[in-house]
């Protein structure tokens, strides 16, 4: 993968903590719940732009027990070895900028899993989430030993295609009516990165 930083494994995976993941700028960990008055204040200001590439929000969406629920649901997808959702946070100053997620994690013959991410809006277009999709691309297939990561965007969403080819992953087609985007099935450009797409 062009330009990737180093990943560092700070801790050992447990299921309270679970591993922290850092690279140049940033650092990954799991999400807490002392995060909940951060991650709801960026989520709101960040709403204009987040809502139209999201699953359709809740009423209580931003709440406290949302969060709650969230959380548990987070937890259970580590402890089960199927999902693991980090927030992006800034390592100078330990602002939450964003979150992303390797989710739908497949062992057997298939050995993938899937990634998604949201970054909030004044912290868009400095290259974090490229940089944070590289460092948990990067653990997924060292670390996990994934073989496969998928991806999928709108059409319409220049700076997430813009993040996934600039991370080596590949356009593989369209699929129709492919996710429930606010409110609404939408076509979805599909890529993917595979171990074989690292440059050494």
């Amino acid at each position: 993968m062009k330009g990737i930083g180093m990943v560092f494994l700070r801790s050992a995976p447990s299921y309270d903590q679970g591993p922290v993941l850092e690279s140049e700028r940033l650092y990954l960990r799991l999400p807490q719940s002392v995060d909940y008055e951060t991650w709801s204040s960026l989520r709101q200001i960040s709403a204009e732009k987040l809502r139209p590439y999201e699953p359709e929000w809740a009423d209580n969406e931003l709440s406290k027990d949302a969060f709650r629920l969230r959380l548990r649901f987070y937890q259970r997808e580590f402890r089960d070895r199927t999902g693991y959702p980090f927030f992006i946070f800034l390592r100078d100053d330990h602002r939450l900028i964003g979150g992303i997620t390797l989710s739908n994690v497949r062992r057997g013959v298939t050995q993938s899993g899937s990634i998604g991410y949201w970054i909030g809006v004044t912290y868009q277009n400095m290259g974090y989430m490229t940089e944070a999709v590289q460092t948990l691309v990067k653990y997924g297939i060292k670390d996990l030993g994934l073989h496969r990561i998928d991806a999928a965007s709108l059409p319409d969403n220049a700076a997430s295609i813009r993040v996934l080819e600039v991370c080596g992953f590949q356009k593989e087609g369209l699929a129709r009516k492919f996710l429930r985007i606010n409110g609404q099935w939408q076509d979805h450009f599909l890529y993917s990165f595979i171990e074989d797409d690292f440059v050494s």
